[in-house]
C-alpha cells in the first residue's frame, strides 16, 4: 500500500518447515487457539486437482478455519511469486480488518520470502530473446551457467525449475548483480510484523516420514490422480514438473518401472526437504523448533501468545 502510512505493523505468524514436518496439524491447532485464519504459502496446492501429490488439506480437516489460495488455478495455468505476492497482501489485510489474525503456512521459500521482503531484483527488467535463447538450453545447463556467475543461486534451486534459473541468469545478464545478492539486499516490508515459526524434526525421523508419506499417497489414489493430469497432455507447466507428478508421468512414458519410479520420488520429496531447510535457515530468521519433542505445541503457542501481546 504505497504512500499510506502504518501507524503500527500487522502482525503475521508464518509457519513454515520442510514437506511431511506437520504444518498443517500444527497450523490448525494455533488458528483455532488464536482466532486466525490461514493462507497457503505452497506453490503447488494453487492448481485444482492436484490434492493427493500436493498433500492438500482436505476440507474436514481444516475444521471451519477459513483457507485462502487453493485450488485457485488450473493445471494448465501458471501462477508466479508476484501473483502470490500482491493476493496475499491484500488478504493478510482483508483477514486483519476483520478481526483475525493471519497466519501464513507452507513450505515454498521463494513465496513466503516475497510477502515479507521487498524485493530489489524485481526492479530488474527483462530481456525477452536473452530468456528465449536460454530457454532452448537443457535446465542441467542452464544450471551449470548459472554456477559460473552466482553459486548461491545455483545451490537454491533445482534443475526442475528452470524458469527460476533463467530469470537468475537474466538478473545477472541485465544489471551485473548476482541474484542471490539482491536477494540479500532486500528490505522487509513497512506494513507487517511477522514471527517465524520454523517446523524440524531430526533428519533419520523426517525421511521417515517422507518415505511414509508417499506410501500413504499411492494408497489413497495418487497413481489415479497423476494418469489424470497425464492424460490431459499439458506438459509445459511449473504443475507437471512438481515432485509427485513428473516422477509418475516417467513411469507412464514407460521409461520406468513403478517401483523405481516410487523409489525415485521418495528420493526426491527428501531432497526437497533438505533445500527447503537450507533455504529457511539461509534467508529469513525462523525461530525452530523440534515438532519430535513433548508438548511442543504449547511452547509454540506460548511464543504467539507474547509476541501477539507485544503487538
Amino acid at each position: 500500500m504505497e504512500g499510506e502510512v502504518f501507524l503500527s505493523k500487522i502482525p503475521v505468524i508464518v509457519i513454515v518447515g520442510p514437506t511431511a514436518v506437520g504444518k498443517t496439524a500444527l497450523s490448525i491447532e494455533l488458528a483455532q487457539k488464536f482466532d486466525g485464519e490461514i493462507i497457503s504459502g505452497d506453490s503447488m496446492q494453487v492448481y485444482r486437482g492436484l490434492d493427493i501429490g500436493t498433500a492438500k488439506i482436505t476440507p474436514e480437516e481444516m475444521a471451519g478455519i477459513p483457507h485462502y489460495l487453493i485450488d485457485i488455478r488450473e493445471p494448465s495455468e501458471t501462477y508466479d511469486v508476484s501473483e502470490f505476492k500482491r493476493e496475499t497482501h491484500q488478504l493478510i489485510r482483508d483477514i486483519w480488518k476483520r478481526g483475525k489474525i493471519p497466519f501464513l503456512v507452507g513450505g515454498t521459500g521463494l513465496y513466503v520470502q516475497s510477502v515479507l521482503y521487498d524485493y530489489t531484483f524485481s526492479e530488474v527488467k527483462s530481456d525477452p530473446v536473452f530468456r528465449e535463447e536460454l530457454a532452448k538450453k537443457p535446465s542441467e545447463t542452464l544450471l551449470s551457467m548459472l554456477r559460473e556467475v552466482d553459486p548461491e543461486s545455483a545451490n537454491s534451486l533445482h534443475a526442475n525449475n528452470p524458469r527460476r534459473i533463467i530469470r537468475a541468469l537474466e538478473v545477472y545478464h541485465l544489471s551485473g548483480k548476482k541474484f542471490s545478492e539482491l536477494q540479500n539486499q532486500e528490505a522487509q516490508s513497512s506494513e507487517f510484523d511477522p514471527l517465524l515459526i520454523g517446523l524440524n524434526r531430526e533428519r533419520s525421523e523426517l525421511y521417515a516420514r517422507i518415505n511414509l508419506r508417499v506410501e500413504l499417497m499411492l494408497a489413497q489414489g495418487l497413481l489415479e490422480e497423476a494418469r489424470r493430469f497425464y492424460d490431459t497432455g499439458v506438459r509445459d507447466v511449473p504443475a507437471a514438473r512438481g515432485i509427485g507428478y513428473k516422477e509418475l508421468f516417467t513411469y507412464f512414458d514407460g521409461n520406468m518401472a513403478l517401483a523405481d519410479a516410487t523409489e525415485l520420488l521418495q528420493r526426491n520429496s527428501r531432497r526437497f526437504a533438505k533445500r527447503q531447510l537450507t533455504w529457511f535457515r539461509n534467508r529469513l530468521d525462523v525461530h525452530w523448533f523440534d515438532t519430535g519433542e513433548s508438548g511442543i505445541n504449547s511452547v509454540i503457542a506460548m511464543e504467539i501468545k507474547q509476541f501477539l501481546k507485544r503487538e
